[in-house]
């Protein structure tokens, strides 16, 4: 088994960016050019590499390949967004990895890309300034367009083991993660499991007791083995239930209107772990969007839109309009949940205004946004 923060640092070790891996500062794939990019970039790797994985890692500097982390990314759904958009689609996936160095809520994103039985990957379909049936390429550092009527080399597959070799998991690796998460999150109830004689789940929390149930905030989930956070939120509760073969975790979202709020159910997570050393994580979206009186959200609707144009044109806000501009983001998603479709342009567009003007309100976008992309992709 890899580890993959071990693993991170070895492609990091490796000279530059090159044919098998690509390292972002970060990706932002809730705009249309971040997701066209990134797709670009999955298709060159893909196409670049047959017969071995290729990789990207997100969350360092591009001058001097220091670890600054990015956000906790918690999109399971982006094999999804890969299907819909390219012909032949590798299988991706994302894990975010912790490094001690790093605050709570910051990680280095590992993006994991194995072709398609060697197939030829492509656009299915125009995206952003890129054609329905372009075909990508690694040149050195650069994912180009190219023709693909050419021989494809395989010049990686012993570099690639290599690195991925000497990357692989140890006892005294799993003690340490263990023993680093314990003393991390002591003040959250840190607990531990080990599954099937091999695997080690670490979790952390603050309990919140509602009748006969238990409830998390403040949740943090490691698979230790592979030195990946499995979850991670300030904001939202999770129920955990734990037997020998499996750790289930069912996410709640707090979403209402003026002032009335109540959790909703949004994605139940399961990871299966087998008795031959290996394990199996299924996703299931739970979320049902409420549905509120039309003529309150027409009037919500217009207040943000008020809101908006006021810090366009450098308005001061004031107590009540500051207060309404927190639950900004999450208004803007219950109205596109709710049939006004032109509510999730308007909250696309302010990201900027809000991440310039106030800190807490650009934390509820980019938890605004990931609920969106989870329903969006299933």
């Amino acid at each position: 088994m890899i580890n993959k923060r071990l693993l991170i640092k070895h492609l990091l070790a490796h000279n530059d960016e090159n044919s098998f891996y690509d390292k972002k500062r970060r990706l932002n794939i809730d705009q249309k050019e971040g997701k066209a990019k990134f797709l670009k970039h999955v298709c060159a790797l893909a196409n670049s590499n047959p017969k071995n994985n290729s990789y990207m890692v997100i969350g360092v500097e591009d001058e001097d390949n220091s670890i600054s982390g990015v956000d906790f990314f918690d999109d399971s759904k982006i094999q999804n967004l890969i299907n819909a958009y390219l012909a032949n689609p590798p299988l991706v996936s994302y894990e975010n990895i912790p490094f001690p160095h790093l605050q709570d809520h910051l990680v280095v994103g590992l993006v994991t890309i194995r072709s398609n039985n060697g197939k030829i990957c492509s656009l299915r379909k125009n995206i952003w300034k890129y054609y329905g049936g372009a075909v990508f390429f690694r040149d050195g550092s650069i994912s180009m367009p190219k023709v693909f009527d050419i021989e494809v080399k395989d010049v990686n597959s012993a570099i690639v083991d290599s690195i991925e070799r000497h990357a692989q998991n140890n006892i005294e690796l799993t003690l340490d993660g263990v023993f680093d998460f314990m003393k991390k999150r002591r003040d959250f109830h840190p607990s531990y499991k080990v599954f099937k004689e091999y695997f080690v789940v670490c979790w952390a929390g603050k309990i919140k007791k509602h009748k006969k149930e238990v409830f998390y905030s403040r949740v943090d989930i490691e698979l230790i083995n592979e030195q990946v956070k499995l979850f991670y939120s300030d904001l939202d509760e999770v129920s955990i239930d734990i037997d020998d073969d499996k750790f289930k975790i069912v996410e709640y979202v707090n979403l209402g209107l003026q002032d009335k709020f109540q959790y909703y159910p949004l994605e139940e997570v399961t990871i299966r772990f087998k008795e031959n050393a290996g394990y199996e994580m299924e996703s299931n979206l739970l979320f049902q969007p409420p549905q509120f009186d039309k003529k309150v959200l027409h009037h919500i609707y217009n207040t943000n839109n008020a809101l908006l144009i006021k810090l366009q044109k450098g308005i001061r806000l004031n107590n009540n309009e500051e207060r309404d501009l927190l639950n900004l983001p999450a208004t803007y998603l219950i109205c596109y949940f709710n049939d006004f479709e032109d509510a999730l342009e308007k909250l696309e567009s302010s990201r900027e205004i809000l991440r310039l003007q106030n800190g807490k309100a650009y934390l509820a976008y980019k938890e605004s946004m990931r609920i969106l992309r989870k329903v969006k992709y299933n």
